[in-house]
């Protein structure tokens, strides 16, 4: 039987923080956070959407996301095995994308899936070392109407920058 040490414990707070990171990263399109979540070695499979390395794959997303009016990125049932300085965590995923069609038209991308990721803490500090993406299922819709403006901002001019440097939010 395995006993849970405080190692362990601390191990599995580091990295659901740098899968935060990862969402934070992508939702912000913050380059240099979105390649700290990665080892610069890993490789990371996202089936037909993308194969390459961790960092290629945030500059990937980056010139996808930029074409976008938004997107956020939710993570969920997050589960966690340390094996020393290695980890291996499964985080589902759901990514809503907004964007304009080609007629003008506000639609909305929903994907689910999951995240498969090993870890590696090298250095004193966790990162993932391979990413295997599980697509589920995805639908397209069209927006029939926007309520309220879009008050976040895809950039380090985002109020949670402040507010997490110590400032108002």
């Amino acid at each position: 039987m395995h006993t849970t040490t405080l190692d362990d414990l601390l191990a599995k707070d580091a990295i659901r923080e740098r899968l935060h990171d990862y969402v934070r990263a992508m939702d912000c399109i913050d380059d240099e956070l979105g390649r700290s979540v990665f080892h610069p070695d890993a490789p990371a499979d996202y089936g037909t959407i993308y194969q390459g390395t961790g960092h290629g794959f945030i500059d990937f997303v980056h010139m996808a996301h930029v074409g976008m009016l938004s997107h956020q990125h939710q993570l969920g049932s997050i589960g966690i095995v340390v094996r020393g300085d290695r980890a291996a965590s499964e985080a589902y995923v759901t990514v809503t994308l907004r964007m304009r069609a080609a007629d003008g038209a506000l639609q909305d991308s929903r994907s689910h899936g999951r995240y498969l990721d090993e870890w590696e803490k090298r250095e004193g500090r966790w990162a993932i070392s391979a990413r295997r993406y599980v697509h589920l299922f995805d639908n397209l819709a069209p927006v029939t109407l926007q309520q309220f403006p879009t008050e976040g901002s895809r950039s380090p001019e985002d109020p949670s920058y402040a507010l997490f440097a110590g400032g108002r939010g």
